[in-house]
């Protein structure tokens, strides 16, 4: 059973943050945690508990405009990775570890040189094709059939925590985080997001070239992937680590926390 660690602040700054801290508030080290798209803050609580981390501060942060958060005006990525290395720099923290959208979210961070420490991206995407085709299509959908899709996407997210590997408790919560979210909202991020990712520019050889200790984390199926090119890409890198876990996972902060704190354990040596 997953150990949770009590949520100790949350907070609204002026850019409309929604905060989650656990740890010390005086340790040497801070980590920011980006979850998913849909998610809010509180999806980081199984990997806040690890022990492994129980020395560091650690800093979750509700993406605006997710979970029934204040969206933004520009819900692009770039826009996204922009005020999150502020908020980055305001914390002091040291290493950004982001799950799915989070991970894009860190990537663009470090490409664009917003940010220069280590990151752990779990559940990253990179190109249209690490993306399901399924997924893209309800996303396209949305310029025709307005908040339809997103209703469809929505529930279905729900679904499938229903069935993650976790306490009935727990799978409650997370599915409360999915219900609070916007349909409308959600439209206008995907559309921005499918449009980054159709965007060709070798983004494996982007992080490769931008020269931060870089920890790639996927499951061997169930949270997306890499593209044989990303992957030989990343995998040729000195500075980057491409993790891979066993069998099927889809929640990866939620279903194998060990495993995530381990990894953002070993970003934080190389700090």
């Amino acid at each position: 059973m997953a150990r949770r660690s009590p949520l100790l602040s949350v907070r609204r700054m002026e850019t409309q943050w929604e905060i989650v801290e656990s740890g010390p508030a005086d340790a040497q080290r801070t980590v920011l945690l980006l979850p998913g798209g849909m998610c809010s803050a509180e999806s980081w609580a199984e990997v806040m508990a690890e022990p492994a981390l129980a020395g560091a501060r650690l800093v979750a942060v509700t993406l605006p405009g997710q979970a029934g958060t204040p969206a933004p005006d520009d819900p692009s990525v770039e826009w996204f990775a922009r005020s999150t290395a502020e908020l980055a720099k305001e914390l002091g923290a040291d290493v950004v570890v982001g799950f799915s959208m989070g991970a894009v979210v860190a990537y663009e961070m470090v490409v664009t040189g917003a940010f220069v420490g280590p990151v752990v991206l779990t559940s990253l995407t990179l190109s249209s094709p690490d993306e399901p085709g399924f997924f893209r299509g309800l996303v396209r959908l949305t310029w025709v059939l307005g908040r339809l899709p997103m209703s469809v996407l929505k529930k279905g997210a729900g679904s499938m925590v229903k069935h993650a590997p976790l306490p009935p408790e727990r799978r409650v919560e997370l599915g409360a985080q999915f219900a609070r979210n916007d349909t409308r909202h959600m439209g206008q991020a995907l559309r921005r997001y499918i449009r980054w990712l159709a965007v060709d520019d070798d983004r494996a050889q982007r992080l490769a070239d931008a020269g931060v200790p870089a920890w790639v984390v996927h499951a061997e199926k169930g949270d997306g992937g890499l593209t044989p090119h990303e992957r030989s890409v990343l995998e040729a890198c000195p500075q980057v680590r491409v993790v891979t876990i066993p069998g099927k996972v889809f929640f990866l902060p939620n279903e194998v926390p060990g495993v995530v704190a381990g990894v953002v354990a070993e970003a934080l040596a190389a700090v």
